[in-house]
């Protein structure tokens, strides 16, 4: 049980570390709102990781990797969802839209931070290979002859926190360089990357094929 779960923190942390989508996301929170947008962010991303760990657990995980037309739809959903926030950010960038580094949204002034929950919560529902790679990687820590369902609940929890963990080190960072990143042009510029990131990590996602 111990070697189990030794080498589970280990590829977990592996796993965390390796950036996409989510990690895009967050970074850009961070960097236009603040701390509290950057963290709320977190807190959306990590309520999908327990999603697809507990749909892995349940067994409902295996349906998406076993129906080819349930992953296209989840696959292309999430394609979509990934341009329309790069789009979003290059649109933003080409306008303007923060007033002394800090996001203006309809109806007043301050930050969203339900917005900021719901958009990373969506990031990572939206995004199929996560609920595969939930599936195909939590059981294989599984002891043998120990409760399944516990065990996976457990390692999917785990996950969550080395996950939140690693991303609270990314929103620190982020935040104790917003000096640097508010000035204008430095911020168009950030903005223009994540944009054309999300973008290309949206195009990459509907166009490959498992």
């Amino acid at each position: 049980m111990l070697e189990n779960l030794v080498a589970f923190v280990g590829a977990a942390v592996l796993i965390a570390l390796v950036p996409g989508p989510s990690t895009v996301v967050i970074m850009r929170s961070s960097m236009r709102s603040g701390r509290r947008a950057g963290l709320a962010t977190v807190l959306g991303n990590e309520t999908g990781v327990v999603l697809w760990g507990v749909s892995a657990a349940l067994g409902l995980s295996a349906l998406l990797a076993a129906s080819r037309v349930a992953y296209d739809g989840m696959r292309v959903a999430g394609a979509v969802v990934l341009v329309y926030f790069g789009a979003r950010a290059l649109w933003q960038a080409r306008r303007g839209g923060l007033v002394d580094g800090i996001e203006v949204v309809e109806g007043g002034g301050g930050v969203r931070l339900g917005r900021c929950y719901r958009l990373g919560l969506i990031t990572n529902a939206a995004n199929p290979k996560a609920g595969v790679f939930a599936v195909s990687f939590l059981p294989q820590f599984v002891p043998e002859g120990a409760p399944v369902l516990p065990v996976l609940v457990a390692l999917s929890v785990l996950w969550v926190v080395i996950d939140l963990l690693w991303y609270l080190v990314v929103v620190w960072a982020v935040d104790a360089a917003r000096r640097t990143f508010a000035r204008p042009g430095v911020r168009r510029r950030l903005e223009q990357v994540s944009g054309v990131v999300l973008v290309g990590l949206g195009v990459r996602l509907a166009a490959e094929t498992r």
